[in-house]
């Protein structure tokens, strides 16, 4: 990577008390569960929302996929203008636009208004997750407070669909579906509050560096082209031109992306983000564990209320195990395990967690009680998963120069986004085309044997996502280092404050 000019350097404000830290992280806590559960809180308020504006089965996809391909495809864009335009100011435009986008959307009286509203609350979405990202990560330098907030902030990421799918189902089942939406203007205006009283500036000296416009486009393009692809895949097919297409103009645009990286005098990515070893691995673990985690989300949820009859409430109560036990895990890995440990034992740990956790998915039926069969898989898959995401995520971000926060924090973001739509798009597919399967092998299709056919298309995509995790925890321990990371690989022309390792071996 070249450069032809000297990047501005940034100046932080003397480092807050302990005291005001912390209600920062309840303020950025508050926007990464706004943006989180609004993946899965509105999947609940769907039929409420069709019967409602009265829109076909086949469009209904697209409330859903308006959001994550604004979402998915502005992320690295979000990141780096976090960066040039100051965090704070950032992180209070993305609160406002996003609170706006969903007042919007709850109040929309047709099909289209409501996926736009989606698409805009995306695109501020895209701003807000990995500008929270950046403040936590610039806020908290001190090993021990970043290890505990980091262990906060990886609980969120994992639990977030889970407690939407609980909110979800209480405001559309005692309320309405558009609740669903009008509940982000209520943590937004929370949000801004704290965000304008306690969230510390960061101060630019020297001129300030340009937007990459090309590596913008090509960037947004490519992950467009990814997220749409996949979404295709599940409607559409794996035959279908619209899911190919797209799918090849997105590793197009990214191979052209990277090259013109490596020449760009400000680049959108300085490639030295992802060169770190340490970081890579992390980035590659955070996208495994969305890979895995949405697609079970949405199996589960399925089984719960069409195998079992659940209620939306119900359902959302039965996530609860979940939660308890991934919160537990994040705060123990993050504060005792990884400062000990280190990624290369403690993240393939939680893989192989989760992947028995899928193991034991496997095993529920049309008659598995919720005690003895649901609850022991959920507890796991949250010891799990709180063991991966806090440390994944808190490694992906070590150490990169502060300049540089915001880009490295929508890197996480991405890979999250991305991982979701590659696995719910190859476990969705693998279990219908299961199911099918089984129904063509069970003639005639009696309610007995579609139901049946459900269940084991869903224990096959369990399958498969065991043998992911595994992978994952195979590469982990091939790709993170045992000794202690570098701080960071990004070449500074400027002394800028960096961060200490939160770990050593």
């Amino acid at each position: 990577m070249t450069s032809t000019s000297t990047p501005a350097a940034i100046r932080p404000t003397p480092a807050p008390p302990p005291s005001r830290r912390w209600l920062t992280l309840v303020v950025i806590g508050l926007a990464q569960l706004m943006v989180v559960l609004d993946n899965t809180v509105v999947n609940i308020a769907l039929p409420s929302a069709q019967h409602d504006l009265g829109f076909s089965n086949g469009d209904r996809q697209w409330i859903v996929t308006a959001y994550s391909l604004a979402f998915g495809s502005l992320l690295l864009l979000g990141g780096r203008l976090s960066d040039l335009l100051g965090r704070k100011r950032t992180f209070v435009l993305g609160l406002i636009g996003f609170a706006l986008a969903s007042a919007a959307g709850g109040a929309a009286g047709s099909f289209g208004m409501l996926v736009a509203a989606r698409a805009v609350q995306g695109a501020f979405g895209a701003l807000l997750a990995p500008t929270a990202l950046a403040v936590l990560t610039t806020t908290f330098t001190v090993p021990k407070e970043r290890a505990r907030a980091f262990g906060v902030f990886g609980a969120i990421a994992g639990a977030g669909g889970a407690i939407g799918l609980l909110l979800g189902g209480v405001l559309t089942q005692d309320l309405d579906w558009r609740w669903s939406l009008y509940i982000n203007v209520a943590i937004a205006a929370v949000a801004v509050i704290g965000a304008l009283t306690l969230v510390p500036a960061l101060h630019r000296q020297g001129p300030r560096p340009r937007l990459d416009v090309p590596g913008t486009l090509l960037a947004s393009l490519s992950l467009f082209g990814l997220v749409y692809g996949f979404s295709n895949a599940q409607t559409d097919g794996w035959s279908s031109g619209w899911t190919w297409g797209p799918l090849a103009a997105a590793v197009a645009l990214l191979v052209a992306f990277v090259a013109w990286q490596r020449r760009a005098a400000h680049p959108l990515l300085p490639l030295g983000v992802l060169l770190d070893r340490n970081r890579g691995a992390a980035f590659a673990s955070v996208l495994i564990a969305g890979a895995g985690m949405f697609a079970i989300f949405l199996f589960v949820t399925y089984y719960l209320e069409t195998s079992l009859g659940y209620t939306p409430i119900r359902t959302g109560l039965a996530f609860l195990p979940m939660i308890a036990s991934l919160v537990l895990a994040a705060q123990l890995g993050t504060n005792l395990l990884l400062p000990r440990f280190g990624p290369r034992v403690l993240v393939p740990v939680g893989m192989l967690l989760v992947a028995t956790a899928m193991v034991l998915f496997t095993r529920l039926d049309l008659h598995s009680s919720y005690a003895g069969g649901l609850l022991p898989a959920l507890v796991v898959m949250g010891l799990g998963m709180g063991t991966v995401m806090p440390g994944a995520i808190q490694t992906a971000t070590l150490g990169v120069d502060v300049r540089f926060a915001g880009v490295a924090s929508a890197l996480v973001n991405t890979s999250q986004q991305v991982g979701g739509s590659i696995g719910t798009a190859l476990l969705n597919t693998l279990a219908t085309t299961t199911a099918t399967a089984y129904v063509q092998d069970h003639l005639p299709p009696t309610k007995a044997a579609i139901a049946e056919a459900a269940v084991h298309g869903y224990a096959v995509a369990y399958w498969f996502d065991a043998g992911l995790f595994v992978l994952g925890a195979a590469l982990a321990v091939l790709l993170f280092r045992s000794r202690r990371p570098a701080v960071s690989t990004i070449p500074a022309a400027a002394p800028v404050p960096r961060e200490e390792p939160a770990f050593a071996h």
